[in-house]
């Protein structure tokens, strides 16, 4: 009962999915254990896949494109729309903006912005929200997260910025060895020649001019030379595309950076909070 449950709560990617794995395990002539022996599953799981009541990993979609994608690529093609499953549905429509963008600015007020966080950090936080969640979930959530590493290393290279307020790099989650990390984790990313990373002080507002008080968000250029914003909290996002206010969020943007410490001192200010974990 559980499992009809399931398959008809899942996605369409997901069923679409389940219904090319069983094609293409038929087309093979290959029985369900056969297949899973072969990547490395049990044919429980093969079972599970091809009725959709367990969406497929990327290293399922892996072992299905070596044992029977007959070279199409047809089940790698498939990641990309089936990871999009993973993210909370709030999350969804930026994520696939996200993937293409050419550019990604980021503000961040309390946690490392996802696309820097390290695997231990992104697992205690979410494993650590609440309500709690399944341990199941959590790493679902966890392996949707560092998918996103792949803007890092994509072609046509995209522009990366992000802005940490400094109790962001002062907050631990899970250990202080988990943070250690994750701050030797932001300035290895600091080197990469298409990312920047900068801190905001938090004595900042002692000046009587600090322009980051009404939160976070991400600024994102899309491929159309399109600027969108994306906020969200609690649960719900909302993506801004009125071109008055984009421009309003990118003038603040642009004065919380202004008034952010610059890269170079951001790198050595980064190293040295690493070093007092």
């Amino acid at each position: 009962m559980a499992g009809s449950e399931n398959k008809g709560r899942a996605s369409t990617a997901t069923q679409l999915a389940a219904e090319i794995a069983k094609l293409m395990r038929q087309r093979a002539g290959m029985t369900q254990e056969e297949v899973g022996a072969r990547i490395g599953y049990t044919g429980s799981a093969i079972s599970a896949l091809e009725t959709g009541t367990q969406p497929a990993t990327e290293r399922m979609l892996d072992g299905l494109e070596k044992a029977i994608g007959g070279g199409v690529g047809i089940f790698t093609a498939a990641k990309k729309y089936l990871m999009l499953d993973k993210y909370p549905t709030h999350f969804r429509d930026y994520a696939g903006l996200e993937r293409k963008a050419l550019s990604v600015s980021s503000y961040m007020t309390f946690l490392v912005d996802g696309l820097y966080q390290t695997e231990e950090y992104a697992r205690a936080i979410i494993s650590g929200s609440y309500p709690p969640l399944p341990e199941a979930k959590v790493e679902e959530l966890v392996e949707a997260r560092m998918a996103r590493k792949e803007l890092f290393d994509r072609e046509p290279t995209a522009l990366l910025e992000v802005i940490l307020e400094e109790s962001v790099l002062r907050r631990p989650f899970g250990s202080r060895d988990i943070m250690r990390k994750q701050l030797l984790h932001l300035t290895e990313c600091a080197d990469r020649r298409n990312v920047t990373i900068q801190v905001l002080p938090m004595d900042r507002g002692l000046s009587g001019d600090y322009a980051g008080d009404r939160g976070r968000m991400k600024l994102l250029v899309t491929p159309e030379h399109r600027m969108v914003v994306f906020v969200e909290g609690h649960g719900t996002s909302t993506l801004i595309s009125d071109p008055a206010e984009v421009t309003e969020r990118a003038q603040r943007y642009a004065k919380i950076r202004a008034q952010s410490l610059s890269p170079i001192e951001s790198l050595g200010f980064i190293e040295r909070l690493a070093g007092e974990q």
